[in-house]
């Protein structure tokens, strides 16, 4: 009885309204990255789900998106209450997702425990994954630490943020000693130019900020209260609203464009000082752009990573990314093409040398901004 309380009392917020502007031609607006099928079965989104249910109900999932991909996010949910899948009518940054999703935990329970995970991670040992986060769950709701997931480096990564973590914490009294390793947060450092990272790394206490949070709603409230005292009070408004999907809507079609833009991490997570970092002891990666899909894909002997029908002479270390309906689909064949991304979809063409990935953000704004091609984000 007690197990079945403990589990109605957590909650999972994925936040799934990103555009994944990198991974073009793939992804689009109504479309991007975590609703697009890159690798395993099903979307980025439907496996972040399937990866939670063994830990809580669907019943206890919110997914907060935008209105441009919430029809796309309820047909790939179809089991998702419909009062669970709650829209942002303007992207106001993290922050502003914490705090809608804490408001609506709360008016559903004011003694919940929620984990706020981003939808567009790859996590291929599940088990190990949900080791951590039911861990972190019993630990946020013991107390008043707000609870991260910390990546062990694996190389000097300048993508990320970093977290320098303290000694290992010994369990709360009255508890099992946990799987999980648990550290104090002792800083929490930018993404870092590349000697630094190579420095981070070798350090040994250093984690990767890997965006994924555990705690309960008074944390998370109180936490608010002291450091952003605004969202605070529109986390009190809203959580009076909550229970009443259409009063909550037209409050945030009103209140959400004067909020402030700001990161979890800057608003919160950099000033507090109850903040513990669990172990992610578990093979992760967040998908930046196409040249990290290859960690996940097979090479030929030429370390062409290939996800098409594809052939090729002299060609080396290319990725080469078939997403055309199969009706469409034809043989990719390059000739002494070398370090290179090539993506096809039914009505674009993606060629890019391997080291100019990142660029590919620019290109989305310049065709957002030619009338002819501005139908292709």
């Amino acid at each position: 009885m007690k197990a079945k309380r403990i589990l109605a009392e957590r909650f999972v917020i994925i936040m799934a309204g990103g555009r994944g502007e990198r991974f073009w031609p793939v992804s689009r607006e109504k479309t991007p990255k975590q609703l697009i099928k890159l690798l395993g079965e099903g979307s980025l989104l439907q496996q972040a789900v399937a990866r939670v249910l063994p830990l809580v109900s669907i019943k206890n999932v919110l997914i907060i998106t935008n209105e441009a991909q919430g029809p796309e996010v309820r047909k790939q949910l179809p089991k998702l209450p419909r009062e669970n899948l709650i829209i942002e009518p303007i992207g106001r940054d993290t922050t502003a997702a914490v705090t809608l999703g804490a408001a609506v935990v709360g008016s559903r329970s004011t003694t919940g425990v929620m984990a706020v995970l981003p939808a567009d991670h790859i996590i291929p040992e599940e088990k190990k994954f949900q080791q951590v986060l039911s861990d972190a769950f019993d630990l946020a709701g013991r107390g008043q630490a707000i609870v991260t997931i910390g990546i062990k480096p694996t190389e000097p990564a300048t993508g990320y943020g970093y977290i320098r973590v303290g000694e290992p914490l010994p369990p709360p009294q009255g508890a099992k000693g946990y799987k999980t390793a648990f550290y104090r947060a002792e800083q929490f450092v930018e993404k870092p130019h590349f000697d630094k990272a190579l420095e981070y790394l070798n350090n040994g206490n250093y984690r990767w900020n890997a965006g994924m949070f555990i705690w309960s709603f008074v944390t998370i409230t109180e936490g608010l209260q002291k450091h952003q005292p605004e969202m605070y009070a529109a986390c009190q408004r809203w959580f009076k609203l909550a229970g009443t999907p259409a009063k909550l809507n037209k409050a945030l079609a009103k209140e959400y464009p004067e909020l402030k833009k700001l990161s979890i991490d800057y608003a919160l997570m950099e000033h507090a000082h109850n903040i513990l970092v669990a172990d992610g002891a578990f093979e992760w990666d967040d998908l930046g752009s196409w040249t990290a899909l290859a960690r996940h894909l097979k090479a030929d002997p030429e370390g062409n990573c290939a996800v098409a029908d594809f052939i090729h002479v002299d060609g080396a270390r290319n990725i080469i990314f078939d997403a055309r309906s199969k009706e469409r689909r034809t043989p990719i064949a390059v000739v002494g093409l070398r370090d290179s991304i090539l993506v096809q979809t039914d009505d674009a063409t993606l060629l890019a040398h391997k080291s100019q990935a990142q660029k590919v953000k620019e290109l989305v704004k310049r065709l957002a901004d030619d009338p002819k091609l501005k139908k292709l984000i």
